[in-house]
């Protein structure tokens, strides 16, 4: 079991670093071949734009296929050869057909951002192994969201944004060759099989009818709503105070801080609700500090504290998912809540680029205060008196 999760880590770092790699290859190989970013971005809106339609449905047939492995291994596939078509593409092809794979291969996405982590469920038994096993987990999206651009970065100023993009289609194929030998449980067959459209409307009835549930999805995406525009405050921020080159070294210490967090909770595991709930209000209390630090250097080892808090959340979010959600659901649970966070993320992107009139400190401090209100909204949604149940309904139990 043991050596399933090992396994488990090495094929989601792999598969996550090729999602969070693309974004700055695609952007450098359209800059490079086309002088513009511009079809760059159009090729980034279209990989992340499927997330938010294609979550639910690749969650229902992953909890309907009898054999996971071929479905994971065929999602992680495709994700792997979109990345390699976009190599040839991008700066080549005619645009609608450049963006035509990308969105094939954001179609594959859900699986790659939500859908692997729900997984280890199935690799390891409720309990403490469970909870470390998901801080883990969480520690590998952060560990991704730093190595991801970075091997992009040297691998460009090595030679080229082609190989460095070449580089992160290969990780995603081992990522799809790794996952087809984790220890997959085949699905029993049953008297009566629910239809597709049954178990789509029933994956989205889970999430609402299940207090848990609900209130943590929720609860982060309004968060990611404030997330979602970090960067483009922070190098606004880093702006501000007169260093504009600063705002990536702010960013990577968030990052670092994150992976640290997760770290930590993976020694020490918190119970998770109670877990997100302080997590969301000591992310908040340290970018609100931080939103009034005098310069980036005072503003660095807040970023970091913030970062601290935020890698726990998302360990608290996975734990709080697979512990809730039906075995059978789970991989919808767990890929319409990625979907949906990716969405409020993005939208929280738009609207920090709406606000870039703003004084930069502003803008941060309305980031602080959007995670102080999910903090809030979290602890009203899961209360007893809000209306609504407290464990899954029998109707959605397999």
């Amino acid at each position: 079991m043991l050596a399933g999760v090992r396994l488990y880590l090495v094929t989601a770092l792999l598969a996550r670093l090729a999602e969070e790699g693309v974004a700055v290859a695609a952007v450098l190989l359209a800059l490079d071949r086309a002088g513009s970013a511009a079809e760059g971005a159009f090729v980034l809106t279209a990989l992340m734009a499927p997330h938010v339609f294609a979550a639910p449905l690749a969650g229902a047939l992953a909890g309907r296929v009898r054999s996971p492995r071929v479905f994971y291994t065929g999602a992680l596939a495709g994700f792997a050869l979109a990345v390699e078509a976009l190599v040839l593409l991008v700066g080549r092809a005619p645009l609608p057909v450049t963006l035509a794979v990308a969105l094939a291969g954001g179609c594959c996405g859900p699986v790659v951002s939500g859908g692997l982590s729900g997984l280890l469920a199935v690799l390891v038994p409720a309990g403490t192994a469970r909870d470390r096993a998901y801080a883990l987990d969480a520690a590998v999206f952060n560990a991704a969201s730093v190595t991801g651009p970075l091997v992009v970065t040297v691998v460009t100023g090595l030679a080229s944004p082609a190989p460095a993009m070449a580089v992160v289609g290969a990780a995603a194929a081992c990522a799809a060759v790794l996952v087809a030998l984790l220890p997959h449980r085949r699905q029993q067959d049953t008297e009566e099989r629910p239809t597709l459209r049954a178990d789509l409307m029933a994956g989205l009835a889970v999430v609402w009818r299940t207090r848990e549930l609900r209130a943590i999805t929720a609860a982060t995406c309004l968060a990611f709503l404030g997330i979602g525009g970090l960067t483009a405050a922070t190098v606004l921020f880093a702006d501000a105070h007169g260093s504009p080159g600063a705002g990536g070294a702010l960013v990577t210490a968030f990052a670092v801080g994150a992976l640290i967090g997760s770290l930590a909770v993976a020694r020490r595991p918190v119970p998770a609700p109670r877990l997100a709930g302080l997590a969301m209000l000591g992310l908040g209390l340290a970018l609100a500090v931080a939103a009034l630090a005098p310069s980036v250097t005072w503003a660095a080892p807040l970023f970091a504290l913030a970062g601290l808090f935020d890698g726990p959340l998302l360990s608290a979010t996975l734990r709080i998912r697979a512990d809730h959600a039906p075995p059978r659901l789970r991989p919808q649970v767990f890929t319409l809540g990625a979907g949906l966070k990716i969405t409020a993320a993005s939208c929280g992107s738009a609207v920090a680029g709406l606000c870039a009139g703003l004084p930069a400190p502003l803008v941060l401090l309305g980031i602080a205060v959007v995670q102080a209100a999910a903090a809030v909204l979290y602890a009203v949604v899961r209360s007893p008196r809000t209306r609504g149940t407290a464990a899954v309904p029998e109707a959605f139990t397999p």
